[in-house]
């Protein structure tokens, strides 16, 4: 009984640590006990009101509405982060939700669409839905997680569709790093995009 409550206190000490609103799976606290004694400890801060069980083995420490007084949900990209990290996959951010991610767009949408070279699932934590899509890997080659955003937002809007504004927006938003990191994996951009992608990367680089 000692040795669980002092995993169930480095447990809740680690979540605590993180920040309210972390977003973690119960296979994340693995090196302080073993499966069953960490699910205990689950269930326990759970049912103690500590933590929220937002999916199957998937928790959220929430975050207070300081102004509304209620509970903020849990940031999608923290969710599908965890879900990638617990199923040992990679995700890449596509369709409406990449362009939002690179604040071409406002809109947050209903679904939320991630490439994967894990399982095609669907997960729903109210209120949105993560759909993760696996992909060959040629479509996730880019090193950088920028760049593969990029280039799924440039799918997205469609070669028809792309606006100086969204070219300048990209090329004063993205910082010296990702624009390095863009320019190496220029390579795996498909052929239509790499003249938009060279206009990104004519001003502004260190």
């Amino acid at each position: 009984m000692k040795t669980s409550y002092s995993i169930a206190s480095k447990i809740l000490a680690r979540i605590k640590g993180k920040g309210m609103g972390y977003v973690f799976a119960g296979n994340d606290f693995l090196d302080l006990g073993n499966l069953v004694a960490v699910q205990q400890v689950m269930s326990r801060l759970t049912r103690n009101g500590k933590i929220r069980r937002i999916g199957t083995a998937l928790y959220h420490y929430p975050r207070i509405n300081e102004k509304l007084g209620g509970e903020l949900p849990p940031a999608p990209d923290m969710v599908a982060l965890t879900i990638a990290r617990r199923t040992d996959s990679r995700i890449v951010p596509s369709g409406a939700l990449a362009v939002n991610v690179l604040g071409l767009s406002t809109q947050v949408p209903a679904k939320m669409i991630y490439l994967t070279n894990g399982p095609s699932r669907d997960i729903t934590v109210k209120p949105y839905t993560l759909r993760f899509r696996h992909v060959a890997p040629r479509r996730m080659a880019a090193k950088g997680k920028i760049s593969a955003i990029v280039f799924e937002a440039l799918r997205y809007l469609k070669e028809n569709n792309i606006t100086d504004e969204a070219i300048d927006k990209l090329r004063s938003g993205l910082s010296a790093e990702a624009k390095t990191q863009l320019k190496r994996d220029l390579s795996h951009a498909t052929g239509w995009m790499r003249p938009y992608i060279h206009c990104i990367l004519s001003e502004g680089q260190s």
